[in-house]
């Protein structure tokens, strides 16, 4: 069992920055891959980025890439979504997810979740 919080969000104008965490507890850390995902209102929740149990391998969605890079650091069990550039379409509930097994772009659905942090970014 972990328990995934995530921190960072909030209202940012477009073009600026944002760096969300997600802070684990419970089991080891580095026995999950992490991923990021996000859910805007009205739409299906979606694939962000995603990174391997010691941050060997990284996974972005075409959307994301060059803007967002997302990390971890298994000493302080947290992950974390270094987000540049943001745009108003970026506008959505972000949230972290644990797994024993790989995360993919083509994941759906994870072991754990977090609660979620709102990003807004305006025009």
């Amino acid at each position: 069992q972990v328990q995934l919080v995530e921190s960072g969000g909030g209202l940012v104008q477009a073009g600026g920055s944002l760096r969300l965490s997600c802070a684990a507890s419970g089991r080891t850390f580095s026995s999950y891959y992490m991923g990021w995902f996000r859910q805007a209102p009205g739409k299906e929740r979606e694939f962000v980025a995603a990174i391997s149990r010691y941050g060997g391998t990284l996974y972005y969605a075409d959307s994301v890439k060059g803007r967002f890079t997302i990390s971890r650091d298994n000493a302080k069990s947290t992950a974390y979504l270094q987000m540049n550039n943001l745009k108003p379409e970026d506008t959505a509930d972000y949230y972290c997810a644990a797994d024993h097994a790989i995360v993919t772009a083509d994941t759906v659905e994870c072991d754990y979740w977090g609660q979620g942090t709102q990003v807004t970014v305006s025009s």
